[in-house]
This record gives C-alpha cells, structure tokens and sequence, in this order.
C-alpha cells in the first residue's frame, strides 16, 4: 500500500514507496541505482509508475569508506574490505530481481581518493558490478531533480543544498520566469544539465550558481576532533564552512523569505525533522515534504548543544548510527540559516538515489509527464 502523502504544508506527493512485491516484477520494468558515498551505501530497485515510480526493493549499510582518507589520501583496507561486502548484497538483489537497467555510483571519497581506481576494479573483480565514479556537477544535477516534486509552485528563487559524508553541493536557481504549475517540471528538466538550452521552447529554470564544497558530515568532522568543547567544535565547524562559501555568487545577496525555498536532502536533514517532531521512530511519511522554519531549526540545534555527546548518542530520535555526525551535519545546517533565513525549508528523504532513477527512466521514455 503506497504511504501517506508528506504532511508539509503544500508538499506534492513523494514517489511511492511498497513493500516487496508477493510476485515478482517483470524485470524489463526495474531499475537500480546505487549512491556509494564516504559514509554510506544505499541502493533502490523500482519501477516506473505514472510520472513517479515504485519502490520494490532497498539496501542501506554505514561502511564508512572514507574513514582515514583525510590523514592518508587513500581509502584503506578494511574500508574497501567492509564496501566491498556491502556490494555483494546489492548484487545478490540486483541479481534476485533480474534487473536490467542500473547505474551504480561512487562519489567525494572516490573522487579524492589515490587509490580510487584500483578501488573500482576490485568492486568489478569481486562482485561483477559496474562502479563508476562521477563528477560533483553530476552528483548535484542528480540531487536536484530528485527534489523535483517537492517545489513549490509559490517558489521563484529555490536553494537546494545536498549535505553529503564528504561533500555538500549547493544549486541556486531562478524559477521566477516559470509559470508556478510548471515549475517542478521545469526541475525535472535540469537533468539534460545546468546550462538553459536558447532554442528552448519552454520556460527554463535558470541556474544562477552552484558550488561543491569538500566538506560533508564525516569530513568536517575529522578536521575538528582535537576540539574537546562541544559547544566550541560546533561553532567552528558552522564557521569553517561558512568560508567555504565564499566563491557562491548567491553568498553575499540577501534574499527575502517571501518567494524563496530551501530544500535539504540528506541524513542531516531528515534527522532534525524527526527530532522537531518529536518522532522516536523514524517515519519517511511524515518527515518526507516537512516544511521547516529557521527558527523551528535552531531549536533543534539548540537542544541538540544541550544534550551533550553523551545525551545525543542516547537519544532515540538521533538513532545511534547518527549520533557521531549529526553535529557537523548540524553545523553546515547552521551556516546556510544564518545566511539564508527562510520560513521554507522543505524536508526530503530522498537524494542521489532518486535522481539517478529519475534520469535513467525519462532517457528511456517510460515516464509520463507530470504532475510530479
């Protein structure tokens, strides 16, 4: 049975979600894509349905692949090692499923890593799957037509910010010019790139600027363990990344709440949601399309300062597996509040994974047009 709809005011529907189907799918229908990140590997199998698709099967595993790369310049051993064991459950799914559409990803821990090529021909080698690494434009394009659905026609400037392990990207674009029902279309059509065609004849979505900053929750981490205060590691972090931001053309251009959006996807995100709703169980239904202020952020925050390592690792909204990165998630959360205030930061669980789904079937056709 598909979910509830997000409860955020004015969300559009998410893509649906099933549990595993009692017969199998035909496999010419099914799709796979894989995000291997510096912390995480997840992976979505599904088909298309409608403007949207259906989820038949997922996999999510913390493997911590970055773990030393910042000290060393290469991913170790035992971090290739845990990957790799992760990956063979993927392709015992992928295999399972019969599928035969897939695009498997590696993303910031492969880019930096020295070694990343004889990485991915271990991954070949020992599992049979086609890793490939991609650029951060791509990472980013990919991030934001996955949020497609959660634009609001209201909207004329749209951030969306992808808080990652290794890296965060940052898109700002112009959707003034779009005709608001159209504008989650308009999204979606960023997937041939970032660039506006001339010749289009539609109205275009027009990227201002984008930024991939080298810093996600396991790297600013790592570059503050020495700072022993809590309070005082937070605020550096929040700061550092701030500087980083300095080359984003949008960084020193106010902009008024009314007619702006944000949207956030990643584990940061949908984390402090849960927390804001008070949610001892994780609920993608109610945290998917959640609209946030920056007030209701801070609060957030503020407790989580409160609680202390110890509170937080205890914490049951965090989730142990949370718990170490949540405040340099929180941080980079910070920084961009702190520049860019809005009523309307719109929660997505959804990402990369999405993204890649998405692409994969509107090249093959087998979407049909909005309403997303």
């Amino acid at each position: 049975m598909a979910p509830k709809r997000p409860t955020g005011a004015g969300a559009l529907p998410a893509h649906s979600v099933e549990p595993h189907a009692t017969h199998m799918p035909d496999p010419a229908q099914l799709y796979a894509a894989l995000d291997l990140g510096t912390n995480s590997c997840r992976m979505l199998i599904a088909r298309p349905k409608g403007a949207q698709f259906h989820v038949v099967d997922s996999f999510s595993k913390t493997v911590q692949l970055g773990q030393g790369l910042e000290a060393s310049g290469k991913l170790s051993r035992a971090s290739m090692a845990r990957t790799v064991q992760a990956l063979q459950i993927c392709r015992r799914k992928i295999e399972q499923h019969q599928v035969r559409h897939m695009r498997l990803v590696a993303t910031e821990a492969c880019r930096r890593a020295r070694n990343a090529r004889d990485f991915i021909r271990y991954v070949r080698r020992e599992t049979g799957l086609p890793l490939e690494i991609i650029e951060p434009e791509e990472e980013a394009r990919l991030a934001v037509i996955s949020c497609a659905p959660l634009v609001s026609k209201s909207t004329e400037q749209l951030l969306v910010v992808d808080i990652g392990g290794g890296s965060t990207e940052l898109v700002w674009i112009d959707i003034s010019g779009v005709p608001g029902p159209d504008r989650p279309r308009a999204i979606m059509r960023l997937s041939g790139g970032f660039r506006s065609d001339p010749a289009a004849l539609e109205p275009a979505a027009k990227v201002v600027d984008w930024i991939s900053v080298p810093l996600g929750v396991a790297t600013l981490k790592d570059q503050f363990q020495d700072v022993e205060d809590d309070a005082a590691r937070f605020a550096l972090m929040s700061w550092y990344f701030e500087e980083k931001l300095a080359d984003f053309s949008p960084y020193n251009s106010a902009q008024a709440r009314e007619g702006f959006q944000i949207i956030g996807t990643s584990g940061t995100v949908t984390t402090v949601a849960a927390s804001h709703l008070g949610l001892r169980r994780y609920d993608r239904t109610k945290v998917d399309g959640l609209r946030m202020s920056s007030d209701q952020i801070d609060r957030v925050i503020r407790d989580y300062l409160a609680l202390g390592p110890e509170g937080r690792r205890t914490d049951p909204r965090i989730g142990r597996d949370r718990h170490t990165l949540i405040m340099s998630g929180a941080a980079i959360l910070q920084a961009l509040m702190r520049i860019w205030p809005t009523d309307k930061l719109s929660v997505a669980d959804r990402g990369l994974r999405e993204g890649l789904l998405y692409a994969q079937m509107s090249a093959d056709g087998v979407l049909e047009e909005g309403p997303y």
